[in-house]
């Protein structure tokens, strides 16, 4: 058994905050680790030159340098295909595996299996984005047979504005949303600091909350072998017994800390 876990991140070249929350995330795990490969995305909007950032090239060219580093996994920690279509992140983890022979995984990807090992159909959805944006997330989802019955955006196209949203803010668009009756909250950006409130909030509303950071970080580590539940502190995502894998065992032995 290997005495080390090496996740493989690929994220938006302007974000700030999924590499210190990942790091944060994994801080009494010290023997699986994440690495990070960049491509070029500045702008979230409904618009040919803000897809094209997401072309399959730049992201495949970013996926082969992170190999190098023989990491177990390779993850896309972006929320592209949530406007853009399920079918993009299922292709592109495809892409992803031929061309590093590692297990491939998306937080949007993430997104949806979550829902239906859950049973969830009823979604609030937070997000920064324009309100085009978000009208395509909420149709995209609807036709995978996830209604956003509540949704609060913010209105940024800016992605590298998108971390200077406050936790004051991104709480109350979460208590926002979850008044409506949804069966969970889902923060859909991982470059917005919604991870850290998730535990606090989760106790106060009742009502499950997952950060597009985390989920990323749920699957890798399910696609690494490694256990959800060595993540303690950041929600419920992390300890539901329905969430959990048979391959969770690869963590005995790695070090983690009580």
């Amino acid at each position: 058994m290997p005495d080390r876990v090496r996740l493989g991140m690929l994220t938006p070249s302007s974000n700030t905050v999924v590499e210190p929350v990942t790091a944060a995330m994994l801080a009494d795990i010290p023997r699986v680790t994440a690495h990070f490969s960049r491509f070029k995305v500045t702008e979230i909007a409904v618009s040919h030159v803000s897809d094209r950032q997401f072309d399959e090239s730049a992201i495949l060219a970013a996926a082969e340098l992170l190999a190098h580093a023989k990491v177990d996994v390779v993850a896309w920690n972006g929320t592209s295909a949530s406007w853009l279509g399920f079918d993009r992140d299922e292709r592109l983890c495809r892409r992803l595996t031929e061309a590093t022979g590692v297990p491939a995984c998306s937080s949007v990807l993430a997104f949806r299996e979550i829902f239906e090992r859950t049973g969830v159909t009823r979604v609030g959805l937070v997000t920064p984005y324009v309100g085009a944006v978000q009208e395509q997330i909420v149709r995209n989802w609807r036709e995978a047979g996830f209604d956003c019955a509540a949704e609060r955006h913010c209105g940024l196209t800016d992605n590298f504005a998108f971390a200077d949203v406050s936790e004051g803010d991104i709480a109350a668009m979460i208590r926002a949303v979850a008044c409506a009756g949804v069966e969970a909250v889902a923060v859909v950006c991982t470059n917005m600091r919604a991870a850290p409130l998730v535990e606090r909030l989760e106790a106060e509303i009742g009502v499950p909350i997952y950060d597009s950071i985390a989920t990323t970080l749920w699957k890798s580590l399910l696609r690494a072998g490694v256990g959800p539940a060595s993540i303690r502190g950041w929600g419920g995502l992390f300890s539901d017994p329905r969430l959990g894998s048979a391959e969770a065992g690869r963590l005995e032995g790695l070090g983690a800390r009580a």
